[in-house]
């Protein structure tokens, strides 16, 4: 869609638009930003600097040959806020609580418990797709409607279900099995038929979460 920022909305169209793809793609440059929004690189620059002046930006120096420095931006941490959070802190204190008065015992059956829900509202969800492909997309869609920005995107005979945000981040930081369970509900999720690994992971450093679905070889 083309943004005529000469609109009073279209500043703040052009501004989501952006932070939008840098959540999704990582480190871009205005001008590859400018190629995917149909808008000039300067109306992208213009809104880089004001998104960096407000924290939510930042951009490093990379030579591009013998010309000037290319200039690629990325989120700060500052910018997680922009994006759904599930009420994180709740989360975080309800986790605590039920540790220190139930012990890890406690708390693992509160987590599988959610894993349960979980597995069957997703399965729900798939039951009638024919193929891998659906069900991973159908499983794409169900968490982009849970805030973790999600897609599935075709790689050779693979599928990866790409998570570009995790709206309860700080709960999986307070309670590891929270990723651990998650995983295996995937899997069950998916079907016996085909393998599903974790590539990519927020709480490791990377910028998203990955998971690779392969076929069995069997089918």
């Amino acid at each position: 869609m083309h943004d005529d920022v000469s609109t009073p909305s279209a500043p703040a169209s052009t501004r989501s638009a952006i932070l939008d793809r840098l959540k999704r793609e990582g480190e871009q440059s205005a001008a590859d930003l400018a190629l995917q929004l149909s808008l000039t690189p300067m109306a992208v620059r213009l809104q880089l600097y004001d998104l960096a002046e407000e924290g939510l930006v930042e951009a490093r120096s990379v030579a591009a040959g013998r010309g000037r420095p290319t200039k690629r931006w990325q989120l700060t941490q500052e910018a997680a806020r922009l994006f759904p959070d599930a009420h994180q802190g709740l989360a975080v204190e309800l986790i605590n609580s039920v540790q220190s008065i139930f012990g890890p015992e406690g708390l693992q059956k509160v987590v599988d418990r959610h894993s349960d829900s979980q597995r069957k509202a997703y399965t729900a969800l798939v039951s009638s797709a024919k193929t891998t492909a659906e069900r991973v997309k159908r499983l794409a869609k169900a968490r982009t409607d849970e805030g973790y920005m999600a897609e599935a995107v075709r790689e050779g005979r693979d599928w990866l279900l790409i998570e570009n945000h995790c709206p309860v981040c700080s709960a999986a930081k307070a309670c590891t099995g929270l990723c651990a369970n998650e995983l295996k509900v995937f899997q069950d999720v998916l079907g016996p038929e085909v393998t599903v690994a974790r590539e990519e992971h927020i709480l490791r450093g990377a910028r998203r979460c990955t998971y690779r679905v392969t076929q069995g070889r069997d089918r």
